[in-house]
């Protein structure tokens, strides 16, 4: 298994003068691994959450500068590519990089969760793109009911909006 700092390193050059970007990975990630931890993940699947959630958004750079638009559909398009780019130069194994490319590949699709990973991976990715956004308290709510399934999701959503 390679370090997960290494990754996060490799990330914030990635994304150099991009304070926005780095500090949304950054957070998801943190999100992504305390629910991790709560929901008591084995060490396998918590090791590429956290890596999903380090590489969720690689997709974006290259969105903006193809397209335009860093959209979520064409995020998930374009950010397994580059993830698996990044993740094989830093020597991950296959079975993690595929998961992880699958996760990049669908981290905007709600209604296809199927495993734990995938379910923290959105839920942490909307507690940080709630606050970031300003989100208003009937989307929160509304967010919380549709989307938030995880105990220790539901509770720091709850917690940090005061629902």
């Amino acid at each position: 298994m390679q370090r997960t700092e290494t990754l996060v390193k490799e990330m914030i050059t990635y994304y150099s003068g991009d304070p926005k970007r780095i500090q949304h990975f950054i957070k998801v990630h943190s999100f992504a691994k305390t629910i991790g931890l709560l929901e008591k993940l084995d060490k396998h699947t918590l090791y590429t959450l956290e890596t999903a959630a380090l590489v969720h958004d690689i997709g974006i750079k290259l969105c903006e500068q193809k397209h335009g638009d860093c959209s979520g559909k064409l995020q998930e398009l374009e950010g397994p590519a580059a993830a698996r780019e990044l993740l094989e130069d830093l020597g991950y194994d296959e079975e993690v990089m595929d998961r992880v490319c699958f996760l990049v590949a669908h981290h905007h699709t709600y209604d296809k969760v199927d495993n734990m990973d995938y379910q923290i991976l959105i839920e942490a990715d909307f507690l940080v793109n709630m606050y970031e956004e300003k989100t208003d308290k009937k989307a929160i709510e509304h967010a919380f009911q549709k989307i938030f399934k995880t105990p220790s999701g539901r509770f720091l959503c709850k917690q940090m909006f005061e629902l």
